[in-house]
């Protein structure tokens, strides 16, 4: 089985929509404005994704399709918490025959395709895989199975989040290996400065 059957690359997205998308950056910036970065987070994300040696399921929050993800394998989120809809993204994932799996978001502007392979070629070796945020959450999960936990206990969109996961990691005696830590861009402070 080659690579590209064996490793799934899910991405956590929402529709790019005025005034849904990138609150707490629309509080500053206004909602024209955190919506063109939040389609330039999308256009990063899609080409370091399609770049990737994994085939890509894109998890929207709605059923709604527009033309951005036209070429991908479209699922919607289904649970209450984040790391419910996690959980099941993963769950649909594994039940489809993939041996690996990665869950990525679309806030990071430093995400690169060489980071996502090195996290499939950690998981030959290791149970998971982490990539921590500078906010104390993570951009990149990875597993070889489902585990539940992973997606329990946590205040998610808090910076006890990678944390939590790492003893998660410890208390199931998984091994695991540790990816850069890299910027989510949440607020207007992370914008890159050629963005601005």
């Amino acid at each position: 089985m080659n690579t590209i059957h064996t490793n799934a690359l899910i991405i956590f997205a929402r529709q790019p929509e005025l005034g849904k998308v990138k609150t707490r950056l629309a509080a500053t910036v206004g909602n024209a404005k955190a919506l063109e970065i939040y389609i330039r987070l999308l256009t990063h994300t899609r080409e370091v994704a399609i770049a990737s040696n994994a085939t890509v399921f894109i998890f929207l929050t709605d059923a709604s399709k527009t033309i951005f993800w036209n070429s991908f394998n479209c699922e919607v989120q289904s649970g209450a918490s984040l790391g419910e809809k996690m959980k099941n993204a993963f769950e649909i994932i594994f039940t489809k025959g993939f041996k690996k799996c990665v869950i990525i978001g679309s806030d990071c502007p430093e995400l690169s395709t060489e980071i996502i392979n090195t996290a499939f070629n950690d998981l030959n070796n290791q149970d998971a895989v982490i990539g921590g945020a500078k906010d104390g959450g993570y951009y990149l999960l990875g597993t070889k199975k489902l585990i539940p936990s992973l997606f329990k206990d946590k205040e998610w969109s808090t910076a006890t989040v990678y944390e939590k996961t790492i003893t998660d990691f410890k208390n199931q005696n998984l091994s695991y290996s540790i990816l850069p830590v890299l910027n989510d861009l949440d607020e207007e402070k992370d914008i890159p400065g050629e963005w601005i």
